[in-house]
């Protein structure tokens, strides 16, 4: 029997969750042994059953005994706010679960195993890839321990983010900042740095097309160890706002992501901007494309520790989305290429492939020759 049809529909109720927070989107089916729908479940946020305890109590008792699970993600194996999914599954008398793709938490992972141990058949993997896109920024919060960052500019085709004289308002067009408001408002958290509170004194809100605030607002994370007058703009904000007193964006992005933070969207200047560039920080560029040249000093993106072009940052395109006059360029990092096992000195680490991150550096070429002034 194929299980896809019946992972579709879980992927389907899946997408009811809500997209932001700590926990991710996750939908199940239960069928009977002809493969009928017997129930179905999603996980609605924080503190609410998990999808397949969802399902479960919408039948009577024994009504799931010798069913098929179909869940998009491994059922989890711990308690958090709520008990494991595993268990649940096991004291209802599942016969099998089929399952997307592995959770990758350390404390969550490890229901299939768990499931086995009980007698229960597991098949895994069914309609992973789809999955792993569709669970792809809270996968990447699960693996590396912080929330997956967008970061964002918006810049003239010859890569400025302001004039000469340093004004920037507006490079893009109506339609091309109201996306942006879009992409905040599916954001858990919008950051700037402290330089960019008190240049540009922005609200950092997510609003409509009238100027009316959005449904959902991003919260307000400012960056850096200088003092914001109180009467900014941001403490207006809906959501109170978090300061990260510090230059450490390790230190920073680990607080976020204990404050339940799945998604950041980084609107800094060129220096916080960068700075996440150089930190091996970002998982995805939003980069907003003006047609116009402005020329001058003012780039959209400063150092970012590349000395040589073997070190550039290279960048796989998602997609190109047109807005008006101008382009949305929707990119990830490319990791370089890690080191190789039997290549590794002696008792050195070698580095592992985590979720895409950009955190390999290129190894730098050989310097070339001393030019001799003749074209070769």
């Amino acid at each position: 029997m194929t299980w896809d049809a019946a992972m579709r529909t879980a992927l389907e109720l899946a997408a009811n969750g809500p997209a932001t927070g700590v926990n991710p989107r996750v939908g199940c089916v239960l069928l009977d042994a002809e493969g009928g729908i017997l129930a179905e479940g999603w996980h609605r946020g924080v503190g609410t059953p998990h999808a397949e305890v969802d399902a479960l109590s919408k039948l009577p008792e024994g009504g799931a005994r010798g069913a098929t699970a179909v869940v998009t993600l491994e059922p989890c194996n711990h308690w958090g706010h709520t008990g494991p999914c595993s268990e649940a599954l096991i004291a209802a008398g599942v016969s099998r679960v089929v399952f997307g793709t592995d959770d990758p938490g350390h404390h969550s992972g490890g229901g299939a195993e768990r499931l086995r141990e009980a007698g229960v058949e597991v098949v895994a993997g069914v309609l992973r890839d789809e999955i792993d896109v569709f669970l792809g920024d809270w996968l990447t919060a699960a693996r590396l321990g912080r929330p997956y960052i967008v970061v964002k500019w918006a810049s003239s085709l010859d890569g400025r983010a302001a004039a000469a004289d340093g004004s920037s308002k507006w490079i893009t067009g109506a339609a091309a900042r109201q996306r942006v408001h879009e992409q905040r408002e599916a954001s858990d958290a919008i950051v700037v740095g402290t330089g960019t509170v008190l240049a540009d004194d922005p609200s950092l809100t997510a609003r409509g097309d009238a100027g009316e605030l959005m449904g959902t607002q991003p919260t307000p994370v400012v960056i850096g160890t200088r003092a914001v007058p109180k009467d900014a703009a941001v403490f207006s904000h809906p959501n109170p706002v978090v300061f990260e007193g510090t230059h450490d964006l390790h230190e920073a992005v680990a607080d976020l992501h204990q404050r339940g933070f799945r998604r950041v969207y980084v609107e800094g200047g060129p220096t916080l901007a960068s700075a996440f560039i150089a930190a091996g920080l970002v998982d995805e560029y939003a980069i907003y494309l003006a047609p116009t040249l402005l020329g001058g000093p003012r780039v959209a993106i400063g150092d970012i520790g590349v000395g040589s072009i073997g070190e550039q940052r290279r960048l796989r395109i998602l997609d190109i989305e047109r807005l008006g006059g101008d382009l949305l360029v929707r990119a990830v990092p490319v990791p370089a290429p890690a080191l190789r096992a039997d290549r590794a000195p002696a008792g050195e680490h070698v580095p592992v492939d985590v979720g895409g991150a950009d955190i390999f550096p290129t190894p730098p070429i050989p310097a070339p020759p001393i030019p001799t002034g003749q074209e070769g």
